[in-house]
């Protein structure tokens, strides 16, 4: 842990932390950072409180990231304020989309950039900036896994969303400087990739005239070390259908996928402008459980849309009750500026918003217990991510980092973060799995 010297002048950094709001492209955003000031002989610290400079890497999705964000902010300048550090930066997402308001509101702010502003921070940090030592990350995820952006930005034209109004357009990132980063974190210890982007399914289209994420998963997954890739964020309009075989052919590409649907009632699919109906919505779904038949769906929802009336409301939940997908999460509709959907107002109150999620995630709960249950008595390969008092808690391949089911794990021997076992499933709630060492990695097939 690094502290500060009493001495040193106004203008002397030395000690930085990076505070990162958000979602996991803003993780990665921030451990490139990260990379930049550790190459610039400039010390990291976890705590605020011990750093000359605090960069906060800011969320602007929704109102309540929005809040967070501001609050966060408000936060930072009492220690400026105090003294407890020289210089104060705020970046990412709310601060690129409303920088001239917050400059305007929150003054005590050194600098505001917007995202991926990864050179103009450095430059306002240090006198020896150098672009050439841009590039590498500094994990700050547990070390077998690492969040993995092969692009930046989005095309598709939702009405609710404001990401490309801060993130801009969909680019893709060449798929020979994705390969030499997995090569780099394999060489450091990473295990598990997961695979995020604004939207996963447009990869390669921009750079090479067609959609290439399969390509790039054959690619990724032939590398020695690679024992777990996993897909996040891919729309459902335009699918890749060609990543399926991929995924069902190769045994450390996982069988799970996140696509958010947002809602499935045509009216409001329509007016949400994602490009996909009901019916086609429904094909794609089977389609991919017949490819990939052992594969464990992940989606979002949206409720309390402006066009959401109380039929499409219904409509939701008899379809989540029907498809029974193994992973589900639920957000309110927040009004955003600028956005399309801002001109429909919000007509829906924040109670009945509450309402509908509680309902829909009940729904889940019982689809969630009895699909676990099912797995009773099987045996499954788990992630071993950390210890908590007796036991070891871990993931299997159907579980992403931060938000999907955890396994716990009973072994009489030691087990290590990172290491992967085989389970025996012997109990099961709603959104957990327990259960006993079979074997470990060391008795694991190569």
């Amino acid at each position: 842990m690094h502290t500060k010297s009493q001495a040193r002048s106004e203008s002397d950094i030395q000690t930085v932390s990076v505070l990162t709001l958000g979602c996991s492209k803003n993780i990665v955003d921030s451990e490139t950072l990260m990379g930049g000031i550790s190459k610039h002989n400039l010390a990291l610290c976890d705590a605020p409180e011990d750093a000359d400079a605090l960069i906060i890497n800011t969320c602007g999705f929704i109102e309540q990231a929005k809040e967070e964000s501001i609050n966060t902010i408000l936060d930072a300048t009492r220690l400026k304020s105090a003294g407890t550090i020289k210089k104060l930066i705020v970046a990412g997402c709310l601060s690129d989309r409303y920088g001239e308001d917050l400059r305007r509101e929150i003054p005590e702010v050194d600098h505001y950039f917007g995202t991926m502003a990864f050179d103009e921070i450095l430059k306002v940090l240090t006198p020896d900036f150098k672009y050439d030592l841009l590039g590498d990350r500094v994990l700050t995820t547990p070390a077998h896994f690492a969040y993995l952006k092969i692009s930046e930005g989005c095309d598709n034209p939702c009405s609710f969303c404001a990401i490309p109004l801060m993130r801009g357009g969909h680019k893709s990132r060449p798929i020979e400087e994705i390969e030499a980063e997995v090569r780099t974190l394999v060489g450091q210890g990473v295990k598990e990739f997961v695979v995020v982007a604004q939207d996963l399914t447009y990869f390669g289209l921009d750079l090479y005239g067609k959609r290439v994420l399969a390509d790039l998963l054959r690619r990724i997954s032939d590398i020695d070390g690679v024992r777990w890739i996993r897909l996040m964020y891919a729309y459902p309009a335009k699918f890749p259908r060609d990543i399926l075989p991929v995924i069902a052919e190769r045994s450390n590409i996982c069988n799970y996928l996140d696509m958010p649907l947002q809602h499935v009632s045509t009216d409001v699919l329509k007016s949400m402008r994602r490009g996909i109906t009901r019916r086609a919505t429904e094909e794609l779904i089977d389609h991919i459980r017949s490819a990939v038949p052992d594969i464990h769906l992940r989606t979002t929802f949206i409720c309390g849309y402006p066009a959401e009336q109380t039929q499409h409301f219904d409509e939701l939940c008899e379809f989540v009750a029907k498809t029974a997908f193994e992973r589900l999460g639920v957000f309110q509709y927040s009004q955003e500026d600028n956005t399309v959907a801002h001109l429909l107002g919000d007509s829906v109150s924040v109670e009945e918003k509450e309402r509908r999620c509680q309902a829909l995630m009940e729904i889940q709960r019982e689809i969630s217990l009895a699909k676990n249950e099912q797995k009773i008595g099987s045996r499954l390969e788990v992630v071993i991510d950390e210890q908590r008092g007796g036991e070891y808690q871990g993931r299997s391949e159907f579980d992403a980092p931060e938000v999907d089911n955890e396994v716990f794990v009973r072994s009489a021997g030691h087990l290590s973060p990172g290491d992967f076992v085989t389970i025996e499933v012997t109990d099961a709630s709603e959104y957990d799995l327990f259960g006993d060492l079979v074997a470990s990695e060391a008795h694991l097939p190569a």
